[in-house]
């Protein structure tokens, strides 16, 4: 406990102090989620009473000007303190000899991630393995709030060591007439390593061209360094090579371990005992047209008590995983180390097998499914009254693609919509209708960034690009699937059970900050320190709809939000603008949403397939932390693939003159995002004129010593493509268009930008 005084406002705690007491209150409380440290919590800790209260809550104003803490609805933090457990890569020693690791998951755009010294205890148990530079761990973690800047920001000690992946690098095989070969390294970390040779004997069965995953043995002074192929994965030409690429990159499990296989092939069609029946309710799915499973169904009616006038009673029932995939059997342990499935534009890489995803957990038309159901009555306006949850036996009336529904709605219903259109699918668009109400009220954050997709030819290349219509029934769904979600971790919350929330933290005062100084630049008045709101986003971009600003605006607001993940000490959804949030609705494709279904079966006495009663909050905790990482690491790669298949459809492109805009500026040069195909490319500094163009930060900007000519965030563009490399993803542009001289907002003069000691921050 801190030491207690009465005294006068002198006698306040010091910074120090109260960082302390935060880093420590954190620890006590990580097994009480959510932990609340607010100013009262302060106040109490270090005896503050009366008028004293007042310099109190001064000082931390001032600690949040100087970015010391943070506030999330009224409670206060340290920016940048890591979550109580840690996924990280060992990567060096310090001078004493002890290692090193930094947190697999940070935004390279917070500044550098957080050093984290691992401590060894004297005495390991017998056989336990020691940590070692290059392995990944799962790391305890407790905040050093003395740390000077460079050194290590935390202690922590090792809960588990995870698998270490063999060091491999991908590359294409050019074959020698002798035997052996050479490796051209493809992947952007490797490629300024230069080829490698292979040895008469080391290359396996790869053949010339074949795209192959080597490893290195050794790296002398003299001559090239020498592989060895681990791996052949087909003609670098071929359709499945691109997706291949990333999923050996980022080591992305794709073959099913045989036990996992035949665990699959076992499994029996779950048994109607222990289960309500609700076959004869009309649920439907809705889905993508080329969607191969499905695992939510949805039904909307009229709620017939008078007490609630113009509500609905809504019903979302999700396939019950839980009930094929036991906690610890070899289908669990693979789909945690998945964690979830991966979709390329030629493939999937699904969590579990087609057994269970395609089969036994897919709500199929006209066949009895297992589902965990939820039940919720809502008010006319949306507001949400009351919920149950159900583990039942449906039989799903429809599958339905959401263009499907809508052509129904539309007026334009078929043979499958038109029988269903008065009963089922009016219903589900009046609930809707209610669900938009309230959603609206709330004010979650409403970005307006459209998601383009790829479409293939039978080939596997680039057909064409397209960005699919955002239709009413995909909010439909999408309203529905967030107020399960929601029910969800309320109904976890008031049985006091742990589980895992998914959470997106505010932005950092310093994003909110730099926001503020780039509105400004383009005359939008917003005050520095202000604590801000989704609505109050969305004010804003209100305000540059239909204006030439609106692209920009759009790009910076989104670069401001922080990254969701999972967690179990919550601390909300700012984006849905949400207190309390969990998945609950994919959990064929997420693992987080398996651990909330056996979460709600042992809280509920459901069945005896639930949470394990063994399983503590630490535990969770290290799930949470594996599956964050594993969400990351398939972004990644989802991405690099897309830039690799746009990159080979425009290879043949060379000289074309396109139409784009500015994506992102740098030190080094301009990104450029093609409008018709949203290809990203680069454009050097040094190649835009001559002249020496400095990077503002506050304004996303280059801008020429000289001639003040300003190449800016969101401006259009058009450009020359130069150079595709296919394998790489890249793409190399030269501009033609003329950057306009820049322009300063009315009564805004010139000063030297302050520095800023940035300090880092957990991006969520």
């Amino acid at each position: 406990m801190p030491p207690q005084d009465e005294a006068s406002p002198a006698a306040l705690p010091s910074q120090a102090d109260i960082l302390a007491f935060i880093a420590r209150e954190r620890e006590a409380l990580g097994e009480k989620a959510p932990a609340k440290i607010g100013k009262r919590e302060i106040a109490r800790a270090f005896g503050i009473k009366g008028a004293d209260r007042i310099a109190l809550k001064r000082l931390l104003k001032e600690m949040e000007a100087e970015g010391a803490i943070e506030r999330r609805r009224k409670t206060w933090h340290k920016p940048g303190v890591l979550p109580a457990i840690v996924l990280a890569d060992i990567f060096s020693r310090d001078r004493d000899g002890d290692l090193l690791a930094a947190p697999v998951e940070w935004d390279a755009t917070e500044g550098p991630p957080p050093k984290i010294l691992v401590s060894i205890p004297r005495r390991q148990r017998p056989g336990a393995p020691a940590p070692g530079i290059g392995d990944r761990a799962l790391l305890r973690v407790e905040f050093l709030p003395e740390a000077k800047a460079g050194e290590p920001a935390y202690t922590s000690r090792v809960v588990k060591l995870l698998p270490k992946a063999k060091s491999q690098i991908l590359g294409v095989f050019r074959a020698h007439p002798g035997g052996g070969g050479r490796i051209q390294p493809i992947d952007k970390k490797n490629a300024n390593r230069g080829e490698l040779q292979v040895l008469p004997g080391g290359e396996g069965e790869a053949r010339d061209g074949d795209l192959v995953a080597v490893e290195l043995l050794r790296s002398g002074r003299l001559g090239l360094p020498t592989a060895r192929v681990r791996e052949r994965l087909g003609a670098v030409d071929s359709e499945k090579a691109v997706s291949l690429i990333a999923i050996h990159t980022h080591q992305i499990p794709n073959v099913f371990r045989p036990e996992t296989i035949a665990e699959a092939e076992r499994a029996a069609a779950a048994a109607m005992t222990g289960r309500e029946d609700w076959r004869a309710l009309p649920l439907v799915t809705i889905d993508p047209a080329d969607a191969k499973d499905h695992d939510d169904a949805v039904h909307a009616e009229r709620d017939d008590d008078p007490a609630n006038p113009g509500g609905f009673v809504l019903r979302v029932a999700i396939a019950d995983v839980a009930a094929y995939v036991k906690p610890g059997a070899a289908l669990d342990r693979e789909a945690l180390d998945r964690g979830n499935s991966v979709y390329f534009p030629d493939r999937v890489v699904p969590m579990l097998p087609e057994r269970i995803s395609n089969d036994l957990c897919s709500l199929r038309p006209h066949e009895d499914r297992p589902a965990l159901a939820a039940r919720m009555v809502i008010a006319a306006d949306g507001h949400k009254l009351r919920h149950s949850f159900h583990r039942i036996m449906m039989r799903s009336a429809a599958k339905l693609s959401y263009a499907q529904a809508q052509a129904a709605i539309d007026s334009r219903p078929d043979a499958t919509t038109a029988p269903l259109l008065d009963s089922v699918l009016a219903p589900l668009y009046d609930a809707y209708k209610a669900l938009k109400l309230a959603r609206d009220k709330r004010g979650p954050l409403d970005l307006d960034l459209p998601e383009r997709k790829i479409i293939l030819n039978d080939e596997g290349k680039v057909d064409r690009v397209v960005i699919p219509p955002r239709l009413d029934a995909h909010r439909l769904i999408e309203e529905f699937m967030i107020l399960a979600n929601v029910a969800a971790a309320e109904t976890l919350e008031s049985r006091e059970r742990h589980f895992i929330y998914r959470a997106h933290d505010e932005p950092s005062i310093e994003k909110l900050n730099n926001l503020a100084e780039f509105l400004a630049s383009i005359g939008i008045k917003l005050a520095k320190g202000e604590v801000m709101r989704a609505a109050q986003f969305n004010g804003i971009l209100a305000r540059v709809k239909g204006t030439d600003n609106e692209h920009l605006v759009n790009e910076v607001v989104l670069r401001t939000q922080a990254q969701a993940e999972y967690i179990v000490q919550n601390y909300g959804h700012f984006g849905l603008n949400l207190r309390r949030y969990a998945h609950f609705t994919s959990p064929i494709r997420r693992y987080a949403d398996l651990i909330v279904h056996r979460a709600l079966i042992s809280a509920l006495a459901l069945g005896g397939d639930g949470l394990p009663s063994s399983m503590q909050v630490e535990q969770l905790a290290e799930i949470a932390a594996r599956i964050s990482a594993a969400e990351r690491r398939a972004m990644a790669a989802e991405r690099e693939t897309i830039d690799r298949l746009i990159a080979a459809h425009l290879c043949d492109k060379i000289g074309a003159t396109f139409e784009g805009r500015i994506s992102g500026a740098t030190k080094a040069g301009l990104f450029i995002r093609l409008s018709e195909t949203g290809a990203d490319g680069f454009i050097p500094a040094a190649m835009l004129g001559d002249d020496y163009f400095r990077h503002d930060e506050t304004l996303h900007a280059l801008i020429g010593s000289r001639t003040g000519k300003m190449h800016r965030l969101g401006d259009v563009v058009t450009v020359r493509l130069v150079e595709a490399a296919p394998l790489a993803g890249a793409l190399r542009f030269e501009l033609l268009s003329e950057a306009p001289p820049r322009m300063r907002p009315r009564g805004r003069t010139e000063r030297p930008k302050p520095s800023v000691n940035r300090r880092a921050k957990s991006r969520a």
